[in-house]
């Protein structure tokens, strides 16, 4: 829904909230006319069921008004003294509509001083978890949200099994775009398995403000592009299901190319407006080799520690070896291993095709390790549109551009014309910045060079703090968790530190802290 169906769809809320409560108003002693004014008939009302003010903003935060929607209706009602069980299911389950029955059918009277407390165990119970769930909701949708790395596109770096917390303020938060959706969950209900959000209405794309901006090789989380109806199948049902934005899969990539950059990958090297670019420190580039062996077998027990191999990613018979994953800093200690008697990068040289990759045609000569070069588009600025650019930025225009804002954009070739819903166009002017997104394992990362760019619209934050890490692989509960990781930080220099006995020193004196105070208040 665009702003102006929004603005309607908002107008006629309110004509029904009028028509629906007029009565009840003025049975609390107020105007009629209080209740057809936007925003200042929900001050009213909060006063009417003796609710405080601010409740009116969580009515205008997405998600959470779908959740205090019913809580509003329950309490209109209660204020009226229809406090029975029947009552509570009647109004939530007509979605507020029993309130239309309570207005013109039933004489009631307005309790001006109820008793808020719920009058049973149960009720108290359910009101502390609702709003719980509304506390966390809106933690996890604007400020934080919890994350867990599902692949090895970013080892060393981050491992498979860490679990992070991901920063929605540094870049700004996006409000959701979703109106109906489950709290608390992505895009599927656990164990039910199924979606956890309807299509339809959608909120228009927004952002709140941040305090930085993406940066050059800064690590991001982001709504998968290609994330829709023809990309694969989620709920076992046989179907395929169209993704909003906001519900696409998160996946986590290192940003190596911002709006206005030129990219192109050198022999698996990036390099931006001609030059190489330098990676942080604690990143590690890797990539695969192949090389011969000396015929004699190798300790797979002590790859990984010495070199930084898997095991499930190296192979090896009497003449030759291949393995995945490496940085220059391990090949390099592992080409001086009593085995090996040569080891060579693989490397797809330059001019040899890859359909798969970025912009899929197969009209194009790159492939995963030369590739490019490329412009990264910027908001506002305009580029020629002829048969080249066509095949770059056909799906920002259609998709990104198009569909996906709620405008019909279809582009096509005539000859050696592009044209834009029919009519010829020379050229084209991008509405919103984009993103190049790579992972550091270059051998084994599905990113931009595959599905290629990624919108200003489908960031959604920055990973920060490493607070729990799970390594499948290793035997025994203890030798599981990689305590050396936990409460540590993505970003910085050097290697990285945790802060967990610390955390567990401060939380200590806090348990310490509340025993004594609860002791001498006892006293």
């Amino acid at each position: 829904m665009i702003l102006t169906e929004w603005f309607i769809f908002f107008l006629i809320l309110q004509v029904i909230h009028f028509l629906g409560t007029w009565k009840l108003y003025v049975k609390a002693g107020r105007k009629a006319w209080e209740a057809l004014i936007p925003v200042y008939n929900a001050v009213i009302l909060m006063k009417i069921i003796n609710r405080p003010w601010w409740w009116v903003i969580l009515l205008f935060i997405p998600v959470i008004n779908v959740i205090m929607l019913p809580v509003i209706w329950v309490e209109t009602i209660r204020s009226f003294g229809k406090n029975s069980t029947t009552d509570t299911i009647l109004v939530i389950v007509t979605l507020g509509f029993y309130i239309f029955y309570v207005n013109y059918m039933l004489d009631v009277t307005y309790i001006e001083d109820r008793d808020l407390k719920p009058r049973t165990a149960t009720g108290e119970w359910v009101s502390s978890i609702l709003f719980a769930i509304v506390a966390a909701t809106i933690v996890h949708t604007y400020f934080m949200q919890p994350y867990t790395i599902p692949t090895g596109s970013l080892e060393r770096t981050l491992l498979v099994g860490d679990f992070l917390f991901v920063s929605k303020f540094h870049y700004g938060a996006r409000t959701p775009m979703t109106a109906v959706s489950f709290p608390m969950v992505h895009d599927t209900i656990p164990l039910v398995r199924t979606k956890s959000y309807t299509n339809k209405p959608q909120y228009p794309y927004f952002r709140l403000p941040g305090f930085q901006k993406i940066k050059r090789n800064d690590i991001v989380v982001f709504s998968w592009p290609i994330d829709t109806v023809n990309a694969f199948q989620q709920y076992g049902d046989g179907k395929y299901h169209y993704k909003p934005i906001d519900k696409k899969s998160n996946y986590v990539k290192r940003c190596v190319g911002i709006p206005g950059d030129s990219l192109a990958v050198v022999d698996g090297f990036v390099h931006i407006n001609g030059k190489q670019t330098k990676l942080p420190e604690r990143a590690q580039l890797q990539f695969s080799y192949s090389g011969t062996t000396k015929g004699s077998s190798f300790n797979l027990q002590n790859l990984y520690n010495r070199y930084k191999i898997k095991k499930n990613e190296f192979g090896y018979n009497n003449s030759q070896f291949s393995a995945a994953g490496m940085t220059e800093e391990a090949a390099s200690r592992f080409k001086n291993h009593q085995n090996v008697a040569s080891i060579e990068r693989n490397v797809t040289p330059k001019g040899l095709k890859d359909p798969k990759i970025f912009p899929n045609n197969g009209k194009v000569n790159w492939n995963s390790d030369n590739f490019g070069a490329i412009y990264i588009p910027e908001a506002g600025k305009t580029v020629k549109m002829d048969l080249k650019s066509f095949s770059l930025y056909r799906r920002i225009i259609e998709v990104y551009e198009g569909s996906e804002m709620g405008i019909d954009n279809k582009l096509s070739v005539n000859g050696t014309q592009v044209l834009l819903n029919g009519k010829s166009i020379d050229s084209y002017t991008f509405k919103q910045d984009y993103y190049w997104m790579m992972g550091d394992n270059r051998h084994n990362s599905e990113d931009s060079r595959v599905w290629g760019y990624v919108p200003a619209n489908h960031i959604v934050g920055k990973p920060v703090f490493v607070w729990f890490s799970w390594d499948s692989n290793a035997k025994g509960l203890f030798n599981k968790i990689r305590w050396e990781r936990m409460f540590t930080t993505v970003g910085g220099s050097g290697k990285p530190v945790s802060y967990f006995k610390y955390f567990l020193i401060v939380l200590a004196g806090w348990i310490i802290y509340n025993q004594y105070r609860k002791r001498k208040k006892g006293a």
